[in-house]
C-alpha cells in the first residue's frame, strides 16, 4: 500500500472535512486512520446544529464562513440523501440581567462582523416560539440564519465519500509513515499528542417521532440547564447541559415551555465533548510533521468546514491564517487564552 502524504488520525468531521479540503488543493495521498470507522466518535452522536452566536471575533468569523460551506453542503458534498438543512434560528434566553447583558456584548460582537443577530424582548421571545412561557425571563437574544441539518450522520458520511479511510488502533504517530501527520481524535488525541483536552461527558434525551409541530426553533437556556429542538423527522430533542438528570429536563419543560410536559423522552444517547480549558479548539502546527486539530469543547461539526480549509491551506505550505494563529498549541504556555462564553 502506497505510504500517504498526509495522515489524518480521526474519520470524524473534522478529519473529513480536513482530507476533503485537502483533495480540492490537490495534496495527497492522503489517508485517515480509526479505530471504529466514520462518525464512530462524537460526530456519530451529534445533533447537527450550526449557529453564528458565538462570543469571540474567532470563532463568529468561523462560523460564518462555514455556514457558508453548510448551505451549500448538498451541492459541495454531492450527497445522494437530503441533508435536510433548515435555518429553523437560535433563541437564547436569559432569566437575569446579567445574563441578558452577556448576550447584548454578544450581539453587539455579532452585529460589528455582520450576523444578524438581535436582543429580543420577553414578549417577542414567545412570538418566535409559540408556548413558551414568558414570566420568569429577562430577555434573548436571537438569530434567524441559525439552523439544523435533519440528517447530521448523512452529512459525515457525504464527507467521507471518496476518502481513504483505514480501520487501525493507532498508538503512537512513529507507527505513520506520512509527511504530515494531523491528530483530529476528539477526546483520544492527549494520547497522541501533549494538549490539555479532557473529556466531559454529554447526554441527549429524544422522543419518537411526533406528528404535531411542537417546537420550531432551538431553545437554550443556560441558566436552566437546558436546551431543546424538534427534529424534522419530528423527535423532540432534549439537554440536561452537562447532565443527564431527564427528571430536571421535565421541570424546565414545565415552567418553560409546557407543550413539552408530556412528550416521552425515552431514549437517552450519551456522548463526550473534547474540552480546554478556554473552550476553544486547538488548531495548528504542534512539530515539523505534527499537527492537531481537537478540542472543539462540543462545536467542531459547527466549525469543521472552516477548519479543515484552514489545516489543509497550512499543510499545503500557505502561512497559517488567523484561526490557527489564535488557536494555536502554543498558546497555552504564552498565557494567551481566549475563552469563549457562548458554549452549550
Amino acid at each position: 500500500m502506497r505510504a500517504p502524504a498526509v495522515a489524518i488520525v480521526g474519520a470524524g468531521v473534522t478529519g473529513l472535512s480536513i482530507a476533503f479540503h485537502l483533495a480540492e488543493r490537490g495534496v495527497g495521498p492522503v489517508r485517515i486512520y480509526d479505530r471504529a470507522g466514520v462518525g464512530a466518535g462524537a460526530s456519530g452522536v451529534q445533533p447537527g446544529g450550526v449557529r453564528l452566536q458565538w462570543g469571540t471575533e474567532i470563532n463568529c468569523r468561523m462560523a460564518q464562513e462555514s455556514m457558508a460551506f453548510w448551505r451549500q453542503a448538498q451541492e459541495r458534498l454531492g450527497a445522494g440523501v437530503d441533508l435536510g438543512f433548515r435555518a429553523c434560528g437560535y433563541l437564547w434566553l436569559a432569566h437575569s440581567d446579567g445574563v441578558l447583558d452577556n448576550l447584548r456584548a454578544n450581539v453587539a460582537l455579532q452585529n460589528s462582523l455582520g450576523i444578524p443577530s438581535r436582543i429580543v424582548e420577553p414578549e417577542e421571545a414567545a412570538t418566535l416560539v409559540p408556548g413558551l412561557q414568558m414570566n420568569t425571563l429577562a430577555g434573548g437574544a436571537w438569530c434567524a440564519e441559525d439552523g439544523y441539518f435533519d440528517r447530521p450522520q448523512a452529512v459525515v458520511e457525504a464527507l467521507a465519500s471518496g476518502a481513504e479511510i483505514q480501520i487501525a488502533d493507532i498508538r503512537t504517530l512513529d507507527e505513520l509513515d506520512a509527511a504530515a501527520v494531523v491528530v483530529a481524535a476528539g477526546v483520544d488525541t492527549p494520547r497522541l499528542v501533549d494538549s490539555p483536552i479532557v473529556t466531559e461527558e454529554r447526554y441527549l434525551f429524544f422522543s419518537e417521532p411526533i406528528r404535531e409541530r411542537l417546537l420550531e426553533p432551538l431553545v437554550i437556556a443556560p441558566e436552566r440547564r437546558f436546551a431543546a429542538k424538534q427534529l424534522g423527522d419530528g423527535r423532540v430533542l432534549a439537554s440536561d447541559l452537562g447532565g443527564r438528570d431527564r427528571k430536571h429536563v421535565r421541570e424546565v419543560m414545565r415552567e418553560l415551555l409546557p407543550r413539552l410536559e408530556f412528550v416521552r423522552l425515552d431514549a437517552l444517547v450519551p456522548g463526550t465533548y473534547d474540552v480546554t480549558p478556554d473552550h476553544q479548539a486547538i488548531l495548528g502546527r504542534v512539530d515539523e510533521r505534527v499537527w492537531i486539530a481537537a478540542g472543539f469543547s462540543g462545536h467542531g461539526f459547527m466549525m469543521a468546514p472552516a477548519v479543515g480549509r484552514s489545516i489543509a491551506a497550512a499543510i499545503a505550505g500557505d502561512p497559517p491564517n488567523d484561526y490557527l494563529e489564535a488557536l494555536s498549541p502554543g498558546r497555552f504556555a504564552r498565557d494567551a487564552q481566549l475563552p469563549e462564553p457562548a458554549i452549550v
